[in-house]
């Protein structure tokens, strides 16, 4: 079977490619349905909350407009199937919005929201980065500093990253520079990680080695993409993130079958999801 080349690469699939080609497959090229995810819908809900509060006149941005804001984003997600088709008990949902407020709470230990100046909130970009090589995201904050610089800022929910992994923790956010620079002919001055969890700030200064480091790596994740797709050759890479894919039944590292896959699951949510492991 051949299969369709994606048009472009995101930080995300990139990402899945390099950590395990089948569960890529899966997502990004059968784009087969998965249970959602408690952590995932948890940031989700966290996002929208402060996008808009950053929609705000810089001088309402407090603590009380931001649990506003996320009572505003809870409604405006209530028909969101990775929310509403979450399966937690009540003592679940109460320590699910419990923490979306603790991490809301603890964005203002990072920063003053009043000085912050967005030109672009949820800013979908999309360049070509090496020849034939297309990338696209959305990008959580395009800001403004004091110097008229380009920063952007990129919100996370989870756990900050140990030391050894601090350079890959960056690599979405420096694919996002890569992309302003292409479309705006701007190099951002700053890039930023906000983990909310921790409160933790990492800040890095992109150079043009990393943005050049950025089109080589997206050429040959590509390349390896068309060729897996020519190929039908997506081999399952295994790791500890196995404990949590939500294809491991048909991962023929774990005795399954990938063809298995599409009637299986297609078959599951077809019936609301019924008998989901």
């Amino acid at each position: 079977m051949v299969h369709r080349v994606p048009v472009a690469l995101s930080p995300s699939s990139l990402g899945s490619f390099t950590k395990c080609p089948l569960a890529f497959r899966f997502s990004y090229i059968e784009r087969l349905p998965e249970p959602p995810s408690a952590a995932a819908s948890k940031g989700t809900l966290v996002h929208l909350a402060l996008q808009h509060l950053m929609w705000r006149p810089a001088a309402e941005r407090t603590l009380a407009a931001a649990l506003t804001d996320l009572d505003r984003a809870r409604a405006d997600l209530t028909d969101d199937p990775d929310l509403a088709d979450l399966a937690l008990t009540d003592a679940e949902w109460d320590a699910f919005h419990a923490d979306a407020e603790a991490l809301l709470r603890r964005y203002f230990e990072l920063e003053d929201p009043t000085t912050v100046r967005p030109i672009g909130l949820e800013l979908r970009v999309q360049a070509e980065v090496a020849p034939g090589v297309r990338m696209r995201g959305v990008i959580d904050r395009l800001e403004l500093d004091g110097d008229g610089e380009l920063v952007i800022t990129d919100y996370k929910t989870g756990k900050p990253p140990p030391p050894q992994r601090l350079q890959e923790s960056l690599t979405g956010v420096n694919i996002y520079s890569r992309l302003c620079e292409a479309m705006l002919g701007r190099r951002p001055a700053r890039v930023q990680l906000l983990y909310l969890s921790a409160p933790e700030r990492i800040v890095s200064t992109p150079t043009p080695a990393t943005l050049r480091g950025v089109g080589n790596r997206a050429g040959a994740v590509m390349s390896a993409v068309r060729t897996a797709c020519e190929r039908d050759d997506f081999r399952p890479k295994t790791s500890p993130l196995c404990n949590w894919c939500s294809f491991q039944e048909f991962c023929p590292a774990f005795g399954g079958d990938p063809e298995l896959a599409r009637p299986t699951l297609e078959a599951r949510y077809a019936n609301g999801g019924a008998g989901v492991a």
